[in-house]
């Protein structure tokens, strides 16, 4: 039996609180839409990249989100991981929560970025990997 090669990936959950001013504090979510060519291609995600070998993941989410959607990570806070099994490879998500950042995020690589309330997510299309992500922020936030 062929052992399935697993990737480790650095997951940022960017958030910004909105301008509404309530006694339950209110965060919107950037997310990005994976290129149709790519694994999971066209279903949205939030963005981060794979760990290079020698780099923390932390090291990682840092590269990755400056690369990807052009910020600065000046505090992130673990949130969850999340072994996942896509039938052709395996995946082991680090997700982090970052609200303290720099730069305002965009499709630095070319792809659609878009910040979306929190509501909103139950209804995106998300690779089946995000699904417990997306539950554990309606929960926390």
């Amino acid at each position: 039996m062929v052992q399935k090669k697993t990737v480790q990936v650095a997951v940022g959950v960017v958030l910004r609180q909105t301008a509404v001013h309530t006694a339950q504090q209110r965060y919107q979510v950037y997310l990005t839409q994976r290129s149709i060519a790519a694994h999971q291609g066209g279903k949205w995600e939030f963005p981060g990249g794979k760990c290079e070998p020698g780099e923390t993941v932390l090291q990682a989410l840092q590269r990755e989100l400056k690369e990807e959607i052009g910020i600065v990570v000046n505090d992130a806070d673990f949130l969850m991981d999340i072994r996942h099994d896509y039938g052709d490879k395996n995946v082991l998500l680090d997700v982090y929560t970052l609200t303290n950042f720099s730069g305002e995020p965009f499709g630095k690589e070319g792809q659609v970025g878009a910040w979306f309330e929190l509501t909103e997510l139950t209804n995106i299309d998300f690779p089946a990997a995000n699904t417990a992500i997306v539950q554990r922020i309606i929960e926390q936030y």
